[in-house]
């Protein structure tokens, strides 16, 4: 065969290939699971995402500190199983940033009034900085997929 005659099997194969591959990605596609988490026709959405610093308050009791952070963790607890907040956690090298927040909420208002509402925030130890993002709609599951793996509540 010339190579002349080479290049349009070529281009056949891998247009087929490409067909395969992309009704394979489309069958996948769950338009129920898109719709209930509020997906995009990427499988993305809009979310907040605040980044907690360290605060310029400094707590030096042990007890208050322990008493705030509690309170800290039980506010995650609240503002979780009002599906406002979807996810959130400490960063582990006890640098400035120590955590973030990612919040299901329809406006960066409403997210700086959840974080500000955080007895950690109320008391100076940390401080926020508040971001857009968008991201994978799948980030809607991890609430309900963390039940499953959590043997204790880290608020108790």
């Amino acid at each position: 065969m010339k190579n002349s005659n080479l290049l349009p099997v070529i281009i056949a194969l891998v247009l087929s290939v490409a067909s395969v591959k992309t009704t394979a990605q489309n069958n996948a596609y769950d338009s129920v699971l898109a719709k209930r988490l509020g997906a995009d026709q990427y499988g993305m959405k809009k979310y907040v995402m605040v980044f907690l610093y360290r605060g310029d308050v400094k707590i030096e009791d042990e007890s208050k500190r322990n008493e705030i952070q509690k309170a800290h963790l039980k506010n995650i607890t609240k503002l979780a199983e009002e599906k406002k907040l979807i996810l959130a956690g400490p960063f582990l090298d006890n640098g400035d940033l120590r955590g973030i927040f990612i919040f299901d909420v329809e406006s960066m208002e409403e997210a700086r009034r959840l974080t500000e509402s955080d007895p950690a925030v109320k008391a100076g130890t940390l401080k926020m900085e508040i971001k857009p993002w968008y991201g994978s709609a799948a980030v809607m599951m991890i609430p309900e997929l963390h039940s499953k793996l959590s043997k204790l509540n880290i608020a108790d």
